[in-house]
């Protein structure tokens, strides 16, 4: 038989039992990876959090979110509620006012006068004599006003002499259970069993982290002759038409010096001419590296003068950071430790097979000489063009470099200003994809890019919308780039660029376009998502005002989106009934449904097609007969719409998409 333990001493198991918090607190969000990484907020919106609470018996709890500046001491809060109690699910919300990395936690405790006033009104109600319980409450208030201080003392004091003065239980019942007690007792709660949740980092982000339209060009395209090259001065004229095409980030590929050793030429050929102005991806050469600027763009100053004019009309300027280099590059000669060489002494150029890229090598980021020089050094190179005025930063290819690296270079970079915002250019994995954002890429290229049916879209946006991406992954829908010229648009003619225009700009407060979008710009090399006579490789002069352009569309979707908050985020989606395949229709709404837009997409760019389809009457509390409100955004035509069940008919060559602005207004009796 085994002897009973001993319980003298205290045994080590029942101290830290004793010392467990009895309220659990679990299932909160938004918290990434239980914690290890921030999750993502945007300025001046609110930050949604919810979590379980719950607690032995049937006790009533009290719960908040507290939060603060990191590096703060004391903590602001937020109430949160109980609004599943089945499943202990509790939420509240509590809006950022600053750019910084914040912290908060949830506490809950054990709500004595809650709990009294929840038993008081269930006896009383019940017609149970309730004498003992009126002293219960007479001593708790008594107890919290030798607590409190100030203004809820005496408001406690006062609910003192309304009791010792009142003659009826039933009188003394409504001030035990009056609102205005509950707050003063609230005021004054001693917090017993209180428990605090660990504490998780949130990254709160200027606005353009979330809602921004790019607009990508080639500055040395920026001219009227293939034969010279454009200049920085040159992309002043392009402004005030990027502008009132509505776009708020202006982005450039490299602008750094090109290499000359194995430069491409026309289509990728290995071969160039004396001419030919090879990628400028292929960065360095005698003339500098990756802090430099190319001769033929013009000065660093005329740069400065460029960002400044970009400015005046609304424009952030975005460079491509892109960490390879030419073999002309500087840093071959200055640190030749910092890359990877062949056992024959030739350099290690970039390959994915079977893509051979002789005018870039890469550096390599653990060998025994580049730790922590080469780390440093493109630290560097990004804070010098922050200190010319620069903002934001497009990363080529970030997947194929450590994510240790980018997890310290943004967090060192944002430190200094956090402002500065960095977006992925990874078209990989999805583990890798959101890990990306997780170490700190403010924005994401996405798969959107490949998506054109109606299922894969919808489910593709759905996801997006759900944690752990909602937390940790902004996408960036680009129809377009240098490097992918999609099979859809090479197929689709002018409705097809306005199908992916209209995808975009709904689907996502971020998207962008390569110039050449907007003229639909389709011509390829047969078989391949690449364009034929791509500008990577040559210089590309556009008409602007070419027959058949788009701009027009691109300026009124641009419009929309500024017009309607519930379009300036990737939340917010769902998608509802229309009873055709190549129609996707949704919806995108605020959290309070003062906004509320239905969008109808035809995925078919050759032929009319029709549907019908259900307005989400239920989302207002609405019955299937109701009257409600639509408007076309797109040409500003109103009308009433009666009942659930609506038609549609949708012809490409007018136009593919429905942009709906749905309210439930009282109809107006002059709209028929």
């Amino acid at each position: 038989m085994t002897e009973a333990p001993s319980n003298t001493p205290m045994d080590s198991r029942v101290e830290q039992a004793l010392r467990t918090p009895r309220i659990a607190i679990d299932a909160i969000q938004p918290v990434l990876d239980d914690g290890r990484f921030a999750a993502k907020a945007s300025i001046g919106q609110p930050v949604v959090v919810s979590c379980r609470v719950f607690a032995d018996g049937h006790d009533q709890l009290a719960a908040v979110v507290g939060w603060r500046l990191k590096g703060e001491e004391g903590w602001r809060h937020a109430p949160l509620k109980r609004i599943d109690a089945g499943l202990d699910i509790w939420q509240g919300q509590f809006t950022a006012t600053q750019v910084a990395t914040h912290e908060f936690r949830i506490e809950a405790w054990w709500d004595l006068y809650e709990t009294y006033r929840y038993e008081l009104s269930k006896k009383h109600a019940a017609g149970i004599t309730v004498s003992l319980e009126l002293t219960e409450g007479r001593l708790l208030i008594e107890r919290a006003a030798q607590r409190a201080q100030g203004e809820t003392r005496a408001m406690l004091e006062d609910l003192l002499h309304r009791l010792d003065s009142s003659h009826l239980d039933d009188e003394r019942v409504s001030v035990l259970l009056a609102a205005e007690t509950a707050t003063a007792m609230a005021a004054a709660d001693p917090r017993e069993h209180c428990s605090a949740s660990p504490i998780y980092s949130l990254e709160v982000e200027r606005p353009l982290a979330q809602f921004a339209s790019w607009y990508e060009l080639f500055p040395r395209s920026e001219t009227d002759d293939p034969n010279r090259h454009g200049t920085f001065r040159d992309v002043h004229k392009r402004l005030p038409m990027i502008r009132d095409m509505g776009f708020d980030v202006l982005y450039f590929p490299p602008i750094h010096p090109i290499g000359r050793a194995h430069r491409k030429g026309p289509n990728n050929s290995l071969q160039a001419g004396p001419n030919d102005p090879g990628s400028p991806y292929a960065i360095g050469s005698e003339e500098g590296g990756h802090d430099a600027i190319h001769p033929q763009l013009g000065t660093l100053e005329d740069f400065r003068e460029l960002v400044a004019a970009a400015a005046e009309h609304g424009l952030e300027i975005a460079l491509d950071f892109a960490i390879q280099c030419s073999q002309d590059h500087p840093w071959l000669k200055e640190h030749p430790g910092w890359f990877s060489w062949r056992p024959d002494g030739t350099i290690r150029y970039a390959e994915n097979p079977p893509k051979k890229y002789q005018d870039i090598v890469n550096v390599d980021f653990y060998a025994e000489d580049a730790m922590p020089g080469l780390w440093l050094a493109l630290r560097d190179v990004v804070w010098h063009w922050v200190e010319q005025g620069v903002k934001i930063f497009r990363v080529d290819n970030p997947h194929t470099k450590p994510l240790p690296f980018w997890e310290w270079l943004i967090a060192d970079i944002r430190e200094r200003d956090p402002d500065v915002m960095f977006l992925s250019e990874a078209f990989t994995r999805p583990a890798m994809m959101a890990r990306l954002g997780k170490v700190g890429f403010n924005q994401s290229y996405t798969y959107f890019t490949w998506r054109n049916g109606k299922a894969e879209l919808s489910d593709y946006l759905t996801e997006l919308n759900e944690h752990p991406l909602r937390d940790c992954y902004r996408p960036n829908f680009f129809v377009n780039t240098p490097d992918i010229n999609p099979f859809f648009l090479q197929e689709s003619g002018r409705a097809g660029f306005l199908i992916r225009a209209a995808l975009a700009t709904m689907g996502s407060g971020l998207w962008g376009m390569y110039s050449g979008f907007e003229l639909c710009e389709a011509a390829a090399i047969p078989g391949k998502e690449e364009y034929l006579d791509s500008e990577k490789y040559q210089i590309r002069p556009r008409d602007y005002h070419a027959p058949g352009n788009i701009i027009a569309e691109i300026a009124q979707l641009n419009r929309i989106r500024r017009q309607n908050p519930a379009l300036q985020t990737h939340l917010g989606f769902k998608p509802y009934l229309a009873l055709n395949d190549n129609i996707l229709y949704f919806g995108k709404r605020t959290a309070d449904l003062s906004n509320f837009v239905l969008i109808a997409v035809s995925l078919d760019p050759h032929n009319a097609q029709e549907a019908h389809f259900e307005l989400p009457l239920w989302e207002f509390g609405l019955p299937d007969d109701a009257h409600t409100q639509g408007e076309d955004l797109m040409n500003g035509h109103r009308w009433t719409w009666y009942g659930k069940t609506q038609w549609m008919r949708i012809e490409p060559w007018n136009l593919p998409f429905g942009i709906w602005r749905f309210t439930a207004q009282t109809p107006d009796p002059d709209l028929k």
